[in-house]
């Protein structure tokens, strides 16, 4: 299962590395691309959305499905 979130805030090639980070850390996600440009990441595997959110603003960007 594919979701796409958008993430604000990202800046810079670290911050992406960031979300992405936090975003695999939440269970259930197996790959999880990341592009600040567009403001999306691409969250595979079975996960719910409000958990992807929560994860990506505890680390402090703002996230919406």
């Amino acid at each position: 299962m594919s979701t796409i979130i958008t993430v604000e805030g990202m800046s810079c090639e670290q911050c992406e590395q960031t979300v992405e980070e936090v975003l695999q850390d939440v269970s259930g996600v197996t790959d999880v691309p990341v592009d600040r440009k567009s403001e999306q990441a691409s969250v595979e595997g079975e996960v719910e959305v409000t958990a992807l959110v929560e994860a990506v603003e505890d680390a402090g960007y703002t996230a919406h499905a």
